[in-house]
């Protein structure tokens, strides 16, 4: 029996001493990663600053250092940030060991307006001589509408190139809901407010219709506008390609039509940019990525750090109540990071950079409050990426100026409530009853299990037509319009950048960087320098919440392959609060 209990014992210190050594091997390793992540780059003479794009873009880059390892458990989702990739771009202009820009993409994995913005950072690189090449093997639209800015656009020989024009598709639940006894009980105020079309009807009601057929058209004339300047085809021939599909044609029907300048393969590529760049034949072509590139100091101005500040504050995801999701907006921390900027006395202007289709009403007014404060006190500019509308243009219409490229969705001013009824599911598909004891008539006025009754159905409608009448009297403040006005052009209706300044919704067309610059002018600054919030995160922190997160998504991935959007969007019904200033629906344009 002792030598049973020593066993034993030393089993149980040996596997503590060890679980020790292994946690301190684990935060050793973590530690030197993170160290190797900050080390600065150096880049040599004659390199060429190489843009892929494969992975997603989001509009800031993160500080998680494990985010493009390789290894189990510790990596995340791949990501670059938008502003990573305009400031390499930015800095690649006058660094002297820069020759040229590299475009290698196949399928972009970022927003329309967001492509837009990189493809006008490029037109702005050109001005420096340096050039610009891109080379393709399997060109998706937005790729093409990307690099068709080079000064040399080649395929390979037996390369692919698409180009079909824009299709919005709409997925709608109402008859899968019935087969397993779900009502969705909306409330709503706005024709073109669709979002809860997908749970009332079969297809497209005629006002989504119209609207998706407006907005989509304008992005792609956009779209066609921009290749037609940069190839030298006319539109009319663009469309009729498109029409055509060129997805299946052949590289040499592709060349023949001057959609791009010559067809080689790699190592021809490889031999031009040895030509481009000065690179003797027996050396490799110096190339950098954007993710080290990033790391590379910008050149000074030799004054030191200038005192006076900018603060670009990022909106980025669906607009939460405080304590929201963890990729969301939090309306409080988000409202808390624009009221410290104004407080600041260094911070001179402010750029809100939106990028929401929206989310909870309540948490856009508590944001609203906060931007109307601010500009109060100092210039903000609005800046609105690939989506900005309900919501998120809630929280823009405070601005002092608002900036929006030509490819962003906005508008959809209008607000619904959804309010799911289960009762049939429970009891006569799954046998579950329930029984309840109230102390008032409507103690359960929110329950799942039972319609709402009339007294609670316009209980619930006045409540939206009150927050409506908010949401269209702060457009009406912040715009210098009527209220009547912006009901014309709300009732939820999604409007493309082109309309929504046609009818007063966005001052001017442009970037991030546009903005910046129109705060600068504002502000009556000579040197500023940029501060980012709300602040990033620990790169631990940030690791430990994507470590769950990356396991559960991978799973679901696994498990619902192409069904898992659909399963995405289900749970966040599930997890709404309160009545939404939300876009009708996930835009995703092929």
């Amino acid at each position: 029996m002792k030598s049973f209990l020593k066993y034993t014992l030393a089993t149980i210190v040996g596997v503590m001493i060890a679980g020790f050594l292994m946690m301190f091997l684990s935060i050793g390793i973590l530690s030197s990663l993170v160290s190797m992540g900050e080390q600065t780059v150096t880049v040599k003479d004659k390199t060429v600053l190489m843009l892929r794009l494969e992975d997603e873009v989001i509009e800031r880059a993160n500080k998680n250092p494990f985010n493009d390892l390789d290894i189990p458990g510790i990596s995340g989702a791949r990501q670059t940030g938008l502003d990573e990739i305009l400031a390499c771009i930015e800095k690649a202009k006058t660094d002297d060991n820069i020759e040229g820009i590299y475009l290698n993409p196949s399928t972009i994995n970022a927003g329309l307006a967001s492509v837009e913005e990189i493809r006008n950072a490029l037109i702005d690189f050109k001005e420096s001589g340096k050039f610009i090449y891109a080379y393709g093997e399997a060109l998706s639209q937005k790729a093409y509408y990307l690099i068709s800015v080079a000064d040399q656009v080649v395929l390979n020989p037996k390369g692919m190139l698409e180009l079909k024009g824009l299709s919005s598709q709409h997925l709608f639940f109402k008859n899968a809901l019935e087969k397993v006894g779900v009502e969705m009980q909306v409330i709503r105020h706005g024709k073109f407010k669709a979002a809860v079309e997908q749970y009332m009807l079969e297809e497209m009601s005629p006002e989504n219709r119209l609207q998706t057929e407006k907005y989509t058209s304008s992005l792609w004339t956009q779209m066609l506008a921009d290749i037609s300047a940069s190839r030298n085809i006319s539109v009319e021939k663009l469309n009729e390609l498109a029409d055509g599909v060129t997805t299946f044609r052949t590289a040499d029907y592709l060349l023949s039509l001057g959609l791009v300048d010559s067809l080689k393969y790699k190592d021809q590529v490889i031999d031009d940019l040895k030509a481009l760049t000065g690179t003797r034949e027996n050396k490799d072509v110096q190339v950098v990525e954007v993710k080290k590139y990033a790391k590379v100091p910008a050149p000074t101005d030799g004054k030191g750090l200038a005192r006076d500040k900018i603060a670009v504050i990022y909106a980025s995801g669906g607009i939460d109540m405080p304590g929201g999701g963890v990729d969301d907006i939090d309306s409080e921390k988000l409202s808390r990071a624009i009221r410290e900027a104004r407080r600041d006395s260094s911070i001179k202007a402010i750029v809100l950079r939106i990028n929401s289709p929206g989310g909870s009403a309540y948490g856009s007014e508590v944001i609203w409050r906060e931007v109307k404060l601010a500009s109060d006190a100092k210039p903000v500019i609005a800046s609105m990426g690939d989506v900005a509308a309900s919501g998120g243009y809630y929280i823009a219409a405070a601005a002092d100026t608002i900036l929006a490229d030509r490819t962003t969705i906005t508008g959809s001013i209008g607000i619904f409530g959804v309010i799911p009824n289960i009762n049939e599911l429970m009891s006569h598909k799954l046998g579950i009853t329930q029984d309840v004891v109230n102390t008032n008539q409507h103690s359960d006025i929110l329950s799942l299990t039972r319609p709402l009754t009339s007294f609670e159905q316009g209980l619930m409608q006045n409540y939206i037509e009150e927050g409506y009448k908010t949401f269209t009297s702060r457009v009406a403040e912040g715009r210098n319009m009527t209220q009547e006005a912006v009901d014309e052009i709300g009732q939820g209706r999604v409007w493309a950048a082109e309309s929504a300044l046609e009818i007063g919704l966005i001052d001017q067309y442009g970037g991030i960087n546009d903005a910046i610059a129109l705060a600068q002018e504002m502000a009556g600054l000579d040197r500023y320098r940029i501060k980012a919030l709300p602040e990033i995160k620990d790169p631990f922190e940030e690791w430990l919440k994507e470590l769950s997160g990356t396991a559960r998504m991978w799973v679901i991935n696994q498990e619902l392959g192409d069904a898992a959007p659909v399963y995405q969007q289900l749970k966040q019904i599930k997890q709404t609060r309160g009545v939404l200033a939300r876009m009708p629906f996930d835009i995703r344009l092929d």
